[in-house]
């Protein structure tokens, strides 16, 4: 008897490690990780490259036409990396001045259908992990597993300003500690597609959890579900 393939979504709050944790269990699981925020922020660089004006509706639509989105396995790198119109972005959606706008392009009706449309097609069949805010609630609500990460605060703050450190040592703690603000509320608050646990996720607070801890925890609930939804 084949393993059931089963969708685990994981949502929650910025700097929370989704897909740090995403990416390990696609890989312990041999499933596909789609990074949905990746989606948004190869969007956001579009628009800004381009010159869009995201507040008149059509040329958000025309924007949208002329954007093809791709995910490609790095075998060198052992992860997913995503592709704009053919260029590899991986590393350039990764920047303050897109961690700046994303959080305002991804409340765009029309970007939000966009994307959905494309990650539910991409979940088609099956056996993927995908990490975002709204995949458990809306992309995928009948998935199998989902999970809902979150931590406490200043502990998100410290995690991003590290990382964010190594790429530009200019920048300040407290302009991570605004941009991470200013994204938590946007997101919480906007009118289409909210961030929210869906009722039926499971809580995961990493705050004083080590990669492999949340890892082993994460991968027991994987484990459990796949096994209870085999075919009797």
């Amino acid at each position: 008897m084949s393993e059931k393939k089963i969708i685990i979504t994981i949502d929650g709050w910025s700097s929370c490690g989704k897909s740090t944790l995403a990416k390990q269990l696609a890989a312990k699981l041999k499933y596909t990780y789609i990074d949905s925020g990746a989606m948004y922020r190869a969007i956001t660089l579009y628009f800004l490259r381009n010159h869009v004006d995201w507040t008149d509706a059509k040329a958000v639509a025309r924007a949208l036409k002329e954007i093809h989105i791709e995910f490609h396995y790095n075998e060198q790198t052992k992860s997913s990396e995503i592709l704009l119109n053919g260029e590899h972005v991986e590393y350039l959606i990764r920047e303050l001045v897109i961690a700046e706008k994303v959080s305002e392009v991804a409340a765009i009706k029309a970007v939000r259908e966009y994307a959905v449309a494309q990650q539910q097609l991409l979940g088609a069949h099956r056996a993927i992990v995908m990490d975002g805010r709204d995949i458990g609630t809306v992309v995928f609500p009948n998935a199998e597993l989902k999970i809902f990460m979150t931590a406490d605060n200043a502990v998100r703050v410290e995690r991003r300003f590290r990382e964010l450190y190594e790429k530009n040592p200019n920048i300040s703690l407290e302009e991570v500690k605004n941009n991470l603000e200013m994204r938590d509320y946007i997101d919480s608050h906007r009118e289409i597609s909210p961030l929210r646990k869906a009722s039926d996720a499971i809580v995961l607070d990493n705050t004083n959890l080590f990669p492999q801890e949340q890892f082993q925890l994460a991968y027991k609930w994987a484990m459990d579900k796949i096994s209870s939804t085999q075919p009797s």
